[in-house]
């Protein structure tokens, strides 16, 4: 079984409805001003950068959209050409076995799509720490569309301040995934 590194407590749940860049509904238009690397959190997320014609350089999909399963298209849009691992991370939590998968993931030559295995919700948070500055983090803001982050150290900072209030060992987190915490 995979080991739990933080959770959520219910407290910080209404900071995470606050978008960590623009909102766009147009997959080609968010593409214009993304920058690679793109990590791409959620089925749909992926299925719109792939319908768009890019390959996530990371994708992390778990079946699911707003609780419910995803569309057999939204499922088959994600790449075969992509390399895929399996990660455990339950609802809630950030697991050793995602951060981990995550990080190996970045540095990989060729994409890679994580299939979790319980909810890649959070991800989109360590993914900020874990990619270069410039990068693009993209992830759903669900019944609005989807937000590109832009990564930056301003963004990172602000980041690494939210999962510093979440429960676990923050410290570990921040070096499965090569943060050096500056605070």
């Amino acid at each position: 079984m995979t080991e739990t590194v933080v959770s959520l407590p219910r407290a910080l749940r209404g900071e995470l409805k606050e978008p960590l860049g623009p909102i766009f509904t147009d997959a080609e238009r968010l593409l214009e001003t993304a920058e690679t690397p793109i990590v791409a959190v959620g089925d749909v997320v992926t299925y719109h950068l792939e319908s768009a014609g890019v390959t996530p350089d990371v994708a992390l999909v778990d079946g699911i959209t707003k609780r419910e399963r995803v569309a057999p298209e939204v499922r088959e849009a994600v790449s075969d050409d992509a390399r895929h691992v399996t990660v455990e991370n339950p609802a809630g939590v950030l697991t050793d076995d995602l951060l981990t998968a995550l990080v190996a993931a970045i540095e990989a030559a060729d994409p890679t799509v994580l299939v979790v295995e319980g909810e890649e919700d959070l991800a989109a948070l360590p993914a900020v720490l874990a990619v270069p500055t410039g990068a693009s983090v993209v992830y759903g803001q669900p019944d609005e569309g989807m937000v590109l982050a832009r990564v930056s150290p301003e963004l990172q900072a602000e980041v690494a301040d939210l999962l510093a209030r979440m429960d676990g060992e923050t410290e570990r987190l921040f070096s499965l995934v090569g943060y050096a915490d500056c605070r």
